[in-house]
């Protein structure tokens, strides 16, 4: 969460058309923050995209969609809300139809859990790089909190749950504990 992902993959894909090359966009079908099939940035920038939902085949979505015309990458948002079969058919899609794929997403969920996408995502991945965000203290965020309507950091729940800065917040490790300890949270694995 706020790391910008967003706008570095509008920034990518605006690079790669400002070169003549065309790109096929993405986002998780359940996210409708910016509105359906929107790609959005918190500094005011977005675009349309496709949607994905959880049982839909990428494979074939991409294969098709490369068929209608060449595209030079593909952008997914909201990786995290990928299924791990959906990541395998993406690898699939590198390997097989040679079309670069860029990911973004969250990492762990705010319990600290992986979430599957983003899972089989590290497992496969041909490269990561980490976009980086900072907390409060000035120290790297590598967490995040889902916030009730007080304020207080919920430490239970379903593991999606769509919100933004209202909703989440980032913290380092040592802040997130500190701020789900306050709450009864589970023990947290030492």
């Amino acid at each position: 969460m706020n790391a910008g992902k967003s706008t570095l993959l509008l920034q990518a894909a605006h690079n790669y058309r400002e070169r003549g090359m065309k790109t096929y966009l993405m986002t998780a079908q359940m996210d409708t923050r910016a509105g359906k099939g929107k790609i959005a940035s918190r500094i005011g920038i977005g675009e349309e995209a496709d949607t994905f939902h959880p049982n839909e085949d990428l494979f074939k979505k991409v294969k098709a969609r490369l068929e209608e015309e060449p595209v030079a990458c593909i952008f997914i948002d909201e990786a995290q809300f990928l299924t791990r079969d959906q990541v395998w058919a993406l690898a699939r899609a590198v390997d097989n139809l040679e079309v670069p794929i860029m990911c973004y997403g969250l990492r762990v969920d705010f319990l600290g859990e992986l979430f599957p996408g983003s899972a089989a995502l590290l497992a496969l991945a041909d490269e990561m790089r980490e976009v980086r965000t900072i907390c409060h203290c000035g120290k790297k965020a590598t967490m995040v909190v889902r916030l009730d309507s007080t304020g207080k950091a919920v430490t239970a729940g379903d593991q999606v749950q769509i919100g933004g800065n209202e909703t989440y917040l980032s913290l380092c490790r040592r802040h997130y504990c500190e701020a789900v300890e306050d709450h009864s949270a589970p023990p947290l694995p030492i």
